[in-house]
């Protein structure tokens, strides 16, 4: 016979007569048998073992084994094999019962036409539902696949639905709605409305216009927002990206994503804040720099210019050919001297004030007079302690400490109204550590954020510039104190150049490491 199809039959007889006869009607049906017949349990069990059977056909009642016993055998073993009972003297009752016990159908051995179609139909039922189970297997893979991704996302996934009546839906709302929102995904999904009212007011325009545009040109839902989530006083902010698609009734569906990009829009104001502080100190100093260009100018003009010309004035009538007596030309001797002096006394002030030559002799003995030469002008007295006598230092960066203990102490003077200072210098295994206490007023975080604050802004500028950390703190009533703390090893500083922009990705040194290093050395 042509396209034979091929059977793996298992039949429970013990008649050889009705074994012959389902099998002449099994090949005229056009199957190409294997068969084997049992009659006990134990061969039962032993046939299917050795091999896979499409179908299995059994008399309802032998003496060594009933119907109710195969299919008994067949799910102890969970197999999905068809079985179907072919009988000569079982009653209607008898045959539903075996049939609601698993059977898959029953024929009479007078009505044997019935069984070709019969196993066809088993046949094509087992491979439907092989299919239905690999395909089921699949989607529960890719299912526990998709919430495994969306609960490790930073985010909301969420499907959104918008009919043609404009009426709102989430069919699908990700755990994560729980942590963003404050609201369960179920809850969400029951009362779509709750999420319009995390909105804040001044941006749900914003949120409806993009809504109903994305869904008249199925174009991007693009929304960045804030939300408010119930029983929280902090604002998020949030960004909302999904797709749309048409589906049925002239509804549209997004498939999208939410996440929290609060941390971003701070960091981006606190950019935008600092390029701002950024440019008022860079105007700052550009405008001091002028102005201390203008007051040496004055200076050198003034009092330099203004002394030379003197002793011009004293050396013109030296010049002329008139006779005059020795004590005339002794007196302007005298005076030139005199102006001379008060020259080199200027020339030496002014060149103090730019690059004080004491800090040739390193940066100990710069610190003490610097707090001498400020104890002295204003009457505060300034404590200076140190462990060494000397700490080694790169000259650029003994220049910037100084620089900052300059301002420091011009701080003071202005604005603290202190009596007594305390200066501590000290040197932790390759940290530069200066702390400056006063006993004024306190600073206030009002006056640190103070917008023309540019002294405290400089400093800390500086102190970044240079890798290092600087701390400013105030007891109202009792006093401030400033600490900065820098490595001595900067490789910038080393060759002599900083870039403020690169300087300031590198974490400061906390001030805690310096503490515990600290406690270390003194033990």
């Amino acid at each position: 016979m042509i396209n034979e199809e091929k059977l793996n039959i298992l039949m429970i007889e013990d008649s050889e007569k009705d074994i012959d006869r389902v099998l002449q009607i099994l090949s005229q049906g056009g199957f190409k048998i294997d068969c084997l017949c049992v009659s006990t349990a134990e061969a039962l069990h032993d046939a299917l073992m050795i091999r896979d059977w499409n179908v299995v056909l059994s008399d309802y009642d032998l003496p060594r084994l009933s119907a109710q016993e195969v299919l008994q055998v067949i799910k102890s073993k969970e197999l999905d094999i068809p079985l179907i009972i072919i009988s000569s003297h079982v009653g209607e009752e008898a045959a539903e019962h075996i049939m609601a016990l698993g059977a898959y159908d029953f024929i009479m051995k007078s009505n044997l036409a019935r069984l070709v179609p019969a196993i066809r139909r088993s046949l094509h039922e087992v491979e439907n539902y092989q299919r239905f189970i690999t395909t089921q297997t699949a989607l529960q893979k890719s299912e526990a696949l998709f919430q495994v991704i969306t609960s490790n996302l930073p985010g909301v996934v969420f499907q959104f639905l918008l009919s043609g009546n404009h009426q709102a839906s989430f069919p699908y709302v990700s755990d994560a709605s729980e942590t963003l929102l404050g609201l369960s995904p179920q809850m969400l999904m029951d009362r779509p409305e709750l999420f319009p009212e995390l909105i804040l007011q001044e941006d749900k325009k914003t949120y409806h216009q993009l809504m109903i545009t994305s869904a008249e040109q199925l174009s991007t839902w693009n929304w960045e927002g804030c939300i408010q989530v119930k029983g929280d006083s902090d604002i998020k902010w949030i960004s909302l990206r999904a797709t749309p698609r048409r589906v049925s009734d002239n509804a549209t569906l997004w498939d999208g994503i939410m996440i929290n990009i609060t941390r971003n829009k701070l960091a981006e104001r606190e950019i935008a804040r600092s390029r701002e502080q950024l440019a008022e100190l860079s105007s700052y100093l550009q405008r001091v720099k002028e102005q201390e260009r203008a007051r040496i100018a004055r200076e050198i003009h003034d009092d330099i210019g203004g002394t030379l010309t003197a002793i011009k004035c004293e050396l013109f009538p030296c010049m002329d050919s008139t006779a005059r007596k020795q004590e005339f030309y002794q007196q302007k001797a005298k005076s030139v001297e005199s102006l001379v002096d008060r020259v080199i006394d200027s020339t030496r002030r002014i060149s103090l004030d730019l690059r004080p030559g004491i800090l040739d002799c390193g940066i100990v003995a710069a610190v003490q007079w610097q707090a001498k030469e400020f104890s002295d002008r204003n009457g505060i007295a300034c404590k200076v302690s140190c462990e060494e006598d000397e700490i080694s230092l790169d000259s650029d960066l003994a220049i910037a400490i100084f620089r900052v203990f300059q301002e420091t102490l011009t701080n003071i003077s202005k604005h603290a109204n202190a009596s007594r200072i305390q200066v501590k210098l000290i040197e932790l295994e390759g940290l530069v550590l200066l702390e400056v206490i006063d006993n004024g007023r306190g600073i206030t975080d009002i006056d640190m954020e103070k917008q023309d604050s540019f002294g405290i802004r400089g400093m800390r500028e500086r102190c970044q510039q240079l890798k290092g950390n600087f701390h400013i703190s105030g007891d109202k009533g009792k006093g401030t104190k400033v600490t900065i703390l820098i490595p001595t090893g900067n490789p910038e500083y080393q060759s002599g150049h900083v870039n403020g922009l690169e300087s300031g990705l590198e974490r400061p040194v906390p001030l805690e490491a310096v503490k515990k290093k600290k406690k270390v050395s003194r033990l």
